[in-house]
């Protein structure tokens, strides 16, 4: 792989941002709002429960947790989709770019705004409803990293799909964190779960994330075999998302489809 061409692509997600500040903003307000939100929410919960249960690490964390989450797999379709906004994916793969390069480029532009993300996530939380996952040290960093793999595996995968079926299908890529959330467990533990909901959590990485969390926020031993499950799950998915995304290219190319996009599906 180039590095170089990797930078342009990452280059080019710079200039966009630097020019309008539309693209800039999301990747702060709606962080803000679900920290805001959410926080108030704990805190009022805190008020009225009597289960004598700290509700900030237990609910803001996983909203934290999970909104980065989202802000890497959007960083990867974001990126993605400015280059089929800007009718500009021919242009692209006219020039010596591989398909390696390219997701490389959409991986780096999602570790810089997820990182803006989740910085002014943890200001927001510390500050104003006093979570502090610093007190969990280094043990946050491979959760952090697990969340941050399949959320690559997500962005990638959901690039295929729209790849394959056209800008049109955009719709389908907005709404898969909400949808895999029940299966993941974020907000309560996968006990709780119907035995086929939980077969489907178990193959979703984020699932021995949030087990784990809840588990050393209850003071309890955790097992780190299952976050090196997950780990193994996460870039088992990154694996198989990168080869769907080359075989949909492939595809698009051979058949022609690559160069007939438009605003509506193509099928």
């Amino acid at each position: 792989m180039n590095p170089r061409r990797i930078g342009g692509i990452v280059l080019r997600q710079f200039y966009l941002m630097r020019g309008s500040p539309t693209r800039v903003l999301p990747m702060f307000a709606w962080v803000a709002i679900d920290i805001v939100l959410w926080g108030f929410i704990t805190r009022w919960l805190n008020q009225v429960s009597h289960a004598g249960m700290d509700f900030v690490p237990t609910l803001l964390g996983a909203v934290l947790l999970w909104d980065f989450f989202t802000r890497v797999m959007q960083g990867v379709t974001t990126a993605f989709f400015e280059d089929l906004w800007s009718r500009n994916f021919l242009n692209i793969f006219a020039t010596p770019l591989s398909i390696s390069e390219y997701l490389s480029g959409l991986v780096l532009t999602s570790i810089v705004t997820s990182a803006i993300g989740l910085l002014l996530m943890l200001v927001l939380a510390s500050t104003v409803f006093g979570l502090s996952f610093l007190s969990y040290g280094v043990l946050l960093l491979p959760f952090l990293l697990v969340l941050f793999l399949f959320g690559i595996a997500l962005g990638v995968l959901a690039s295929a799909i729209v790849l394959r079926f056209g800008p049109a299908s955009e719709w389908l890529v907005w709404p898969m964190p909400a949808l895999l959330s029940p299966f993941a467990g974020v907000f309560y533990p996968m006990s709780t779960l119907p035995a086929w909901m939980r077969a489907v959590g178990h193959l979703l990485p984020p699932s021995y994330v949030f087990e784990g969390m809840r588990t050393i926020v209850a003071g309890e031993p955790f097992a780190y075999v299952n976050l090196v499950v997950g780990l193994g799950l996460a870039l088992t998915e990154i694996a198989l998302a990168c080869w769907c995304f080359a075989r949909v290219y492939r595809y698009a190319v051979n058949s022609g489809l690559l160069a007939r996009y438009s605003a509506e599906s193509v099928t």
